[in-house]
């Protein structure tokens, strides 16, 4: 039997939603031991008075095994 526990983080990359998700991930993953998984609940853009998109900020759920 497992048990896993699901952590909620934001991480922000100025480049794509992709890479916003693969580093809140490695970031994530210096702290946590035996991440499973994660999935998305919500993606948003930082922008410029203009328009013109900054950055890109994923909110993410992340779980682990727990002991």
């Amino acid at each position: 039997m497992s048990v896993a526990k699901v952590i909620e983080i934001i991480s922000e990359s100025p480049e794509s939603v992709e890479d916003a998700v693969r580093e809140g991930l490695e970031r994530a993953a210096q702290t946590l031991d035996g991440i499973k998984g994660a999935w998305i609940s919500e993606t948003k853009v930082v922008t410029e008075p203009d328009g013109k998109i900054v950055a890109w900020r994923v909110c993410m759920r992340v779980s682990f095994v727990i002991g």
